[in-house]
């Protein structure tokens, strides 16, 4: 097990959603304020990581034949089991995210964890690589409800954080954020789901300039290093 090597999959290499391109449908379509965004992210996370600690723990009396409906009620449980402390404690992000939670049991993520890493795996790796993929999807999620809001209408941390009674976290979803600039000079079509095909457009080719230009240097400084060495063993 190399956590190190899970973390930079879960963050870069190997991204839910800008790598894997997995599980977009909810990623565009919640990406309207950071109160949604961290709700959604940390709801999936928590989800994911228990999904993927169940499925290890029981892989090896799985039947084959059945193992995909397994997973399905697995995913099903924890999902209600998330749903329901949310409308309990956190009614307003119940609200907010509507369908998309009860969602998260046909989500590609935490299906595709369940079927590629987490029954081929032990229990402690299956835990770091569900808080880790987790991580990384709550990462984009906060990176898209940030640019949504701030180019869409000026504003950053809608719902999360309520300046007006004095800087505070809000968990009623009512905080109005910070307002960088006047909404009206922001692009409105940003807080449209045109806005999150755009701006989930720009994440994903981004990445894939970055880990292009990453393997590049890779292979370059492999050819030097040989070349390096085949010099010096015509030297020798």
């Amino acid at each position: 097990m190399n956590i190190k090597k899970q973390f930079t999959e879960g963050l870069i290499t190997n991204n839910p959603v800008l790598v894997q391109q997995i599980g977009m449908c909810a990623t565009m379509a919640i990406t309207t304020t950071l109160f949604n965004g961290v709700g959604m992210g940390l709801s999936v996370l928590i989800i994911l990581t228990c999904c993927n600690v169940v499925v290890s723990a029981i892989r090896k009396i799985i039947p084959e034949e059945i193992r995909l409906a397994i997973f399905v009620v697995v995913i099903a449980g924890f999902v209600t089991i998330v749903d329901l402390l949310l409308q309990a404690f956190i009614p307003a992000l119940s609200e907010a995210l509507g369908v998309f939670i009860p969602l998260i049991v046909v989500n590609c993520i935490i299906i595709g964890r369940a079927e590629a890493f987490c029954q081929k795996n032990t229990i402690t790796a299956s835990f770091f690589d569900g808080v880790f993929q987790g991580f990384g999807y709550t990462v984009v999620l906060i990176i898209m409800c940030v640019f949504r809001e701030f180019v869409g209408s000026g504003r950053f941390g809608g719902g999360l954080i309520d300046v007006a009674n004095g800087f505070r976290f809000t968990m009623d979803g009512t905080g109005a954020g910070i307002q960088l600039f006047p909404s009206q000079y922001g692009a409105a079509i940003m807080n449209l789901p045109f806005g999150g095909f755009l701006t989930l457009g720009l994440l994903i080719a981004v990445m894939q300039y970055a880990l292009k230009k990453s393997a590049k240097k890779k292979e370059e400084a492999k050819k030097a290093a040989k070349k390096a060495e085949e010099e010096v063993s015509e030297a020798c």
